[in-house]
C-alpha cells in the first residue's frame, strides 16, 4: 500500500507526524512488515527522535544551526533567500527516508520515539511524503 501525507508546517524545526504515520499503517491491515517513508523535497527532511522532552529537540535544531549557518559568503545558490541553501545542505546531512517496522498492527518504535518531519526553511510550507507499507 502506498498512500502520500501532506503536513503544512508553520516554520524552522521539528514537526511530529508520528500519529499521521500510525493512521497509515493502521489503515493498511498489516500486521507485521515494514512501513518506509521518503520526503518529496529538497529543504526539509525526515527523523525519528525523542517524543518526551523538547529541550532535546531544541538542542538538536540549535546545533545543526550553528554548524550550517546562513549567509555564508561561499554559497552560490541564493536566489530563493539566505536559509534555502542551509536548508539543502541540512536535508543531506540528515535523512529523506525512514524505515520502520510493523509489529503487530504498530510501528515498532521505542518509547521515547517520535517521527519527526524536520522543516529547513524559515517560512512554512506544505510537505508531501509517500508512505509504503509492505510486508
Amino acid at each position: 500500500m502506498i498512500e502520500q501525507i501532506e503536513i503544512r508546517t508553520k516554520g524552522k524545526g521539528l514537526h511530529e507526524i508520528t500519529g499521521t504515520v500510525q493512521g497509515v499503517v493502521r489503515s493498511s491491515g498489516k500486521d507485521q512488515g515494514l512501513c518506509t517513508l521518503m520526503i518529496q523535497h529538497t529543504s526539509a527532511s525526515l527523523t525519528i527522535q525523542e517524543n518526551a522532552d523538547p529541550s532535546a529537540r531544541c538542542d538538536l535544531e540549535g546545533w545543526l544551526d550553528r554548524h550550517v549557518p546562513e549567509d555564508d559568503p561561499h554559497f552560490t545558490h541564493v536566489p530563493e533567500g539566505p536559509d534555502d541553501m542551509p536548508s539543502h545542505i541540512k536535508a543531506a546531512l540528515t535523512s529523506t527516508t525512514l524505515s520502520i517496522p510493523i509489529v503487530r498492527g504498530a510501528l515498532a518504535l521505542g518509547t521515547w520515539q517520535g517521527i519527526y518531519l524536520w522543516e529547513h526553511r524559515r517560512r512554512g510550507s506544505l510537505r508531501r511524503c509517500v508512505v509504503y507499507v509492505g510486508g
